[in-house]
């Protein structure tokens, strides 16, 4: 299993692109390929799917894109190629709120998301997401507090916290310095 990879992107079609570490090239499922850039480096957070003939990689940008990710492919019905547009079309606090409040409407607008697989997301996954919300709301809190102690003013430090991408505070507030240092 990969956490995670860090390579240049060196081709983007309509559902994939490939990513070039170390002179091997990744092909990568992700929700957006055009949010890439080519020769660009990144790093790629990824969940592998294995199944008897089949092998694949799909890509986020952030952490907490890959968790919801995971969240949906663990609903009865609902597989990585039915998610996968889901993150595509939808932000992830709109998707989060589409399934707490149960709208059924949202959640069907999504490519080959129906009637019963959006009641089957939401049985499955109502109350389950917000809590995830929630802890990174403290930590971000505490990763502000943090930054206003070291003398950042809170426009700068809001300009950064949707780039952070680590999940321990500590590592956290390193990548947020690296940031404001740019």
């Amino acid at each position: 299993m990969y956490a995670y990879i860090k390579g240049k992107v060196t081709d983007i079609e309509s559902n994939y692109i490939v990513l070039d570490n170390n002179n091997v090239g990744y092909l990568i499922y992700t929700s957006n390929p055009y949010s890439f850039e080519i020769d660009k480096e990144y790093n790629i957070y990824l969940y592998q799917y294995v199944k008897e003939d089949e092998i694949s990689l799909y890509g986020f940008k952030t952490l907490d894109e890959k968790k919801l990710f995971l969240k949906l492919i663990s609903v009865k019905g609902l597989g990585c190629k039915m998610a996968l547009p889901m993150l595509a079309t939808g932000s992830i606090n709109g998707i989060v709120d589409a399934i707490e409040r149960e709208n059924i409407l949202y959640l069907k607008k999504f490519p080959k998301i129906g009637d019963k697989v959006a009641r089957q997301i939401i049985l499955d996954l109502k109350g389950k997401l917000a809590s995830d919300s929630s802890e990174n709301k403290l930590v971000n809190e505490e990763l502000v507090e943090a930054l206003k102690a070291l003398g950042y003013k809170p426009q700068d430090i809001k300009k950064v916290l949707p780039k952070i991408t680590k999940e321990k505070l500590e590592d956290q507030i390193k990548e947020a310095l690296k940031l404001l240092l740019k």
